[in-house]
């Protein structure tokens, strides 16, 4: 869009736990794409939380085609948008998927239900994705303001500030 510049704020360690949460956790739904590295996969799903630790956690059917892709390759890749604050993160990480009902009593919904037969339903698993790194893009003015600084500097060409920041993110 024209000129529009964001500025680039690089987070680390806890500060990127931090945005992770806060950004995956408004949005709560992700495009989870697997099979990295060859035929790609990607499929909406559900984050349940994103964890002290960063880790990003997601309940799924063991006999799902994306459970099979990580047990064959580990590596995923998350895509969160929350559009009504332009707020955007995606999440390089490595998945692992477990049948632990601790784990499955802690992250169940009554949502779950539309795919389950209930917490105690043999097909269920959660995954667990430990991140990487990742990025993210997300507006410091509210939705209003950010539109129009992009949109004058679309239509003027000036370089201006567009209203968000940006940064690597690294666990």
């Amino acid at each position: 869009m024209g000129n529009a510049q964001s500025p680039t704020e690089n987070l680390s360690g806890n500060k990127a736990i931090e945005k992770i949460k806060s950004i995956a956790e408004t949005a709560r739904t992700c495009f989870f794409t697997t099979n990295i590295g060859g035929n790609t996969t990607s499929r909406p799903m559900a984050l349940q939380e994103v964890d002290e630790v960063g880790n990003l956690w997601f309940l799924s059917d063991v006999r799902s085609l994306k459970n099979d892709e990580i047990e064959a390759n580990p590596n995923v890749e998350l895509y969160f948008m929350n559009n009504s604050k332009y707020e955007y993160i995606f999440i390089k990480g490595k998945a692992s998927a477990s049948q632990d009902k601790t784990l499955i009593e802690k992250y169940w919904t009554n949502f779950a239900n539309s795919w389950f037969d209930g917490k105690d339903d043999p097909n269920i698993s959660v995954i667990k994705v430990s991140p990487n790194d990742g990025y993210y893009y997300e507006t410091k003015d509210n939705k209003f303001i950010a539109m129009s600084k992009m949109l004058f500097a679309a239509v003027t060409g000036s370089p201006v500030e567009d209203g968000g920041v940006e940064g690597e993110l690294s666990i």
